[in-house]
């Protein structure tokens, strides 16, 4: 792994080089990851995995034609064919009229916000080996649990750097460790499996690993003799660990991309009202310690904390470079990438603001809903908005959540959802897309 002033140094040279070769532009992405998982099952050591890798990317323009390429080989000898063969693949490929470099005048200059993302520790194996036996002892201890599918920990770091020959040239690293267990409760055709985990940035963040197993165990328990649900309208209540996927709905749907290829079912509703009066939904790619958060995106723009939905209007959307020239607006600073093509756009830390009520409060006047706590598949049709997953969590009865239901399908338009939802008060910070219990009223449920 190369330090980061190194690796600034490297990106910066390939593309000094891109540029002596002809190239009337380029940018290179070095990547960095180093990581150590080690895997318990059953109280026996069952895998310990060691990865390092390390690759550099070069996109270059000449005119309006560009190409990418990449290489793990990071010798003097290997980039120097990388750079000749981009020149060569770029003077063969197609026009791109949207295509090229973010906007110089928007790099980020200055000094970077520090988000804290690299906490320097480095746990040795037995460590992370002693974290994963305590989450699935912890985990098996629960009376009914009878089986593991495992537990274990993890530790890794990385460091990013982006070089431009607009003269950006910077780069950071991050930290990150896990935590996890997966449990079976019950036995034969009765059998009920769930799972806990945590993920941060700084090891001394990290949740006790009693706590995580002892939570699998507790959830698969939990779940034993699921019962039927009839089909009908009804509120339907959605568990923090997926009411986030709802968030995820709405950033493919304000991406650039999507809108100028006209596949997003808000395409019509820029500064429109989305969600009800007093929603809040914002970005923030500032958070320290952040599993998402950074100080510059994908193209050497600065990030900003934003509010995507603001008093339930939808207040933008969230391009890079290219989407926003086809748009004819300037890029937000939403830049992803990866080593081996052009930029896309992407959110860092997004949350959904709490509302006023206790998860309590929110259920208290439901005669007859679904309390979700899994998801499965994808039946989600991001043109139309159309909205059909497979669930399972527990049937809501008199304002009390009861028995395990299982095997039944939630379905909405999520158009509808989003004017519907209603948060809780339990928003706590555990992933990088978060969001509190969510209530809405009027989804259809098909059960037995």
């Amino acid at each position: 792994m190369l330090s980061l002033s190194e690796a600034e140094s490297r990106t910066a040279d390939l593309v000094a080089a891109a540029r002596k070769a002809g190239a009337d532009a380029a940018d290179a992405l070095y990547v960095c990851n180093n990581s150590t998982q080690i895997s318990i099952r059953l109280g026996a050591l069952e895998d310990v995995e060691r990865s390092e890798g390390e690759e550099i990317g070069l996109r270059l323009f000449v005119g309006s034609r560009s190409a990418s390429v990449s290489s793990s080989d990071l010798s003097a000898d290997a980039l120097a064919l990388l750079v000749e063969r981009a020149v060569a693949m770029a003077r063969e490929a197609p026009e791109d009229p949207y295509a090229g470099l973010a906007p110089e005048d928007r790099l980020l200059r200055g000094d970077a916000v520090d988000v804290q993302g690299d906490d320097g520790a480095d746990p040795s194996p037995a460590t992370l080996r002693a974290r994963g036996e305590a989450a699935e002892d912890a985990a098996r201890a629960v009376p009914g649990v009878t089986n593991s599918e495992g537990a274990g920990a993890s530790a890794s770091r990385s460091v990013i750097a982006l070089a431009t020959s607009t003269g950006f040239a910077r780069g950071y690293s991050t930290s990150g460790y896990g935590c996890s267990a997966s449990v079976i409760a019950g036995e034969g055709g009765g059998m009920q499996r769930d799972y806990a985990y945590h993920s941060t940035r700084h090891l001394s963040d990290l949740e006790d690993a009693v706590a995580i197993g002892r939570r699998a165990g507790e959830r698969a328990v939990r779940r034993l003799s699921p019962g039927k649900l009839s089909s009908g309208a009804m509120p339907i209540v959605y568990d923090p660990r997926v009411s986030s996927g709802l968030l995820g709905h709405l950033a493919g749907a304000i991406t650039g991309s999507a809108v100028a290829r006209r596949t997003s079912f808000l395409l019509d509703r820029l500064g429109e009202q989305v969600f009800a009066s007093g929603i809040t939904v914002r970005d923030d790619p500032h958070r320290p310690r952040g599993l998402r958060s950074k100080p510059f995106d994908g193209e050497g723009l600065p990030t900003a904390p934003r509010d995507i939905i603001a008093d339930g209007v939808l207040t933008g959307w969230i391009m890079d470079s290219a989407s926003a020239r086809q748009l004819g607006l300037q890029p937000t600073g939403h830049a992803t990438r990866g080593v081996g093509g052009p930029p896309g756009a992407g959110l860092t830390n997004l949350y959904l603001e709490a509302g006023p009520l206790s998860p309590e409060e929110l259920i208290a006047d439901i005669r007859l809903g679904v309390y979700v706590t899994e998801l499965i598949g994808q039946g989600v049709n991001g043109v139309t908005g159309d909205y059909s997953r497979g669930a399972s969590g527990f049937v809501i009865r008199d304002g009390q959540i009861c028995e395990p239901v299982a095997e039944i399908t939630v379905a909405g338009n999520l158009k509808d959802m989003f004017r519907e939802l209603t948060p809780a008060s339990d928003l706590v910070f555990r992933r990088a897309v978060d969001a509190p219990t969510v209530r809405i009223d009027g989804m259809m449920v098909a059960g037995a």
